[in-house]
């Protein structure tokens, strides 16, 4: 009698609270990383310079997988100037035109910085020359787009003129700064003032996939960094690798969130706040 009752607690033990344990551990499982907007990891695409493959060789590509990326313009390119009905057209449809600066500015005082001239040369700049350059910028993005709110890019990831970190003067003209420094980084972990990316220069989709894969892992923000796409600039992906992360990034997307960096970083904004 006593092994007939103890045998049917032990059912009913088991039958009340394992159920309540498992929904515990859903739960717990859930709530490990912080969302990103829903989604376990948020990717990014950004295309710098304003060059003529943004409007041939990617936006058509993003627009026919209805994903929308940033795009870095520089407002003096040719390219600004000559095509502006089809930057509109890809405001329209949902991409940022973010403020990569009028002129592209690079400090010529750094090692590598043969190709220079003096003119573009922000070590000879004053803080106040650059940055009413760069809400110059923003003046021509707006005419462009109508928006109000975006992100910049530091020209060749140069923060500083001297001493002075020239973005200081421009924290309330956007919502981010998107440096070069390499890293995922997680929700509450990142500087809103220098987003960190990953720059690509002939690097395989294999390699770009592994990236995706890697911040779905740890649940953080990937940046990518573009310049040519299937040519245009020296620095350069190849269009079979760049449709291939396009096309995996799709496949995922009800994992992935893939958006502009200018509502990311407002996102992120809100979340610390």
């Amino acid at each position: 009698m006593k092994f007939h009752l103890y045998s049917f607690s032990l059912i009913f033990f088991i039958a009340y609270f394992f159920p309540i344990r498992l929904q515990g551990q859903k739960i717990q499982k859930k709530e490990m990383f912080p969302s990103w907007n829903k989604k376990e990891c948020a990717v990014v695409l950004t295309y710098d310079d304003a060059i003529n493959v943004d409007l041939d060789n990617v936006f058509p590509i993003l627009d026919s997988l209805k994903i929308r990326a940033t795009f870095y313009l520089i407002g003096s390119s040719p390219v600004v100037h000559n095509r502006m009905e089809e930057w509109r057209k890809l405001a329209k449809e949902g991409n940022e035109l973010g403020n990569h600066s009028l002129f592209h500015p690079c400090d010529g005082l750094l090692p590598g910085r043969s190709f220079i001239n003096q003119d573009n040369d922000l070590s000879r700049y004053t803080v106040n020359r650059a940055v009413n350059e760069i809400k110059m910028n923003n003046t021509l993005l707006k005419a462009l787009d109508g928006k109000e709110t975006r992100t910049f890019a530091y020209p060749c990831g140069d923060l500083k003129i001297g001493n002075n970190n020239f973005y200081d003067s421009l924290k309330n003209d956007f919502a981010g700064a998107r440096g070069v420094k390499e890293g995922f980084e997680s929700l509450d972990k990142i500087d809103l003032n220098d987003i960190h990316c990953f720059f690509i220069n002939g690097q395989s989709s294999d390699y770009m996939i592994d990236l995706v894969n890697k911040a779905l892992q740890d649940h953080t923000l990937l940046v990518f960094l573009f310049h040519g796409v299937g040519g245009g600039h020296n620095l350069n992906v190849g269009l079979k690798d760049h449709s291939r992360l396009l096309h995996y990034l799709k496949e995922n997307e009800n994992r992935i969130w893939i958006a502009p960096l200018v509502e990311v970083a407002e996102f992120i904004k809100k979340h610390k706040s």
